[in-house]
C-alpha cells in the first residue's frame, strides 16, 4: 500500500462536544460488529502498515446533510461506543473541508461519505470496509470502480462518487470498489439492512468465486 490507512486529509473544523445518544448508534453499531467479525473492519499488524481500517455511517435526519459517522482511530474496537462516533455538520468536497463536532474527530473517509450523501438525498446508510475478496474480484462481479489513480479521502475520489452515481448500474447495485484505495469497497443504501445486505451477499459471491 502506497499510502497510510486512516491519515485525515480534508480540512477539518472540529468542535469538541458530547456524546450521542445510545439509540442513535444501536442499528448501525451492530452491523459494524458483523463487519469486525468478518475481519474486514478492524485492524491487525499485517494489514495496512498495521493501521485501522474501514467505517460506518448514517444520516441524522431524512431531509438534513448532518451525518453520524464512526471515529478516526477507533477501527481497533470489538464494539465502540457512543463516544466513538462522531457528527459530521457541514462537507464540501470541492474545498476538501468538513466541520465535525463530538467526542472524536471523524474518520479519513468522512469526504468520501459526505459525497455519497450530497449526491443522493435517499441514501441514509454508508458502510466502508476492506475486503480484498471483493476488491480483486471486481471485474468478475462486475462492480463500479473509482479510477485506480484517484486517492481515498480526497476531492478527487469525492468526485469519483458522483460521477458513479450518475450510473444506473451504480445505483442499481449500491456498491462501489474504490480502485485506487487497496480493498476499500463501498455499500450505501436507504436502510441499514439492505446496505448491509449487500456487503455480505457481494462478500460471498467473492468467497464462491476463489480459485
Amino acid at each position: 500500500m502506497n499510502e497510510k490507512e486512516g491519515v485525515i486529509k480534508y480540512q477539518l473544523d472540529y468542535t469538541q462536544g458530547p456524546p450521542v445518544a445510545i439509540g442513535t448508534i444501536r442499528e448501525i453499531n451492530a452491523w459494524r460488529r458483523i463487519f469486525f467479525l468478518l475481519g474486514i473492519i478492524g485492524q491487525e499488524p499485517s494489514r495496512y502498515g498495521g493501521y485501522g481500517f474501514g467505517n460506518v455511517s448514517c444520516r441524522l435526519k431524512p431531509d438534513g446533510d448532518a451525518f453520524l459517522i464512526s471515529g478516526t482511530q477507533t477501527a481497533h474496537l470489538p464494539e465502540p461506543g457512543p463516544e466513538h462516533y462522531a457528527i459530521v455538520t457541514a462537507c464540501d468536497p470541492l474545498r476538501n473541508h468538513i466541520a465535525a463536532q463530538g467526542p472524536v474527530k471523524p474518520s479519513s473517509e468522512a469526504l468520501t461519505h459526505g459525497a455519497l450523501y450530497r449526491a443522493d438525498q435517499s441514501i441514509a446508510y454508508v458502510f466502508h470496509v476492506h475486503s480484498p475478496d471483493i476488491w480483486r474480484q471486481a471485474s468478475r462481479l462486475a462492480l463500479p470502480a473509482t479510477a485506480r489513480n484517484v486517492s481515498y479521502g480526497t476531492p478527487e475520489m469525492a468526485s469519483e462518487i458522483e460521477r458513479l452515481l450518475t450510473d444506473a448500474d451504480a445505483r442499481q447495485k449500491q456498491i462501489i470498489v474504490m480502485g485506487g484505495h487497496e480493498d476499500g469497497v463501498i455499500a450505501f443504501g436507504a436502510s441499514a439492512e439492505k446496505t448491509g445486505q449487500t456487503l455480505v451477499r457481494y462478500f460471498s459471491l467473492a468467497l464462491q468465486g476463489r480459485a
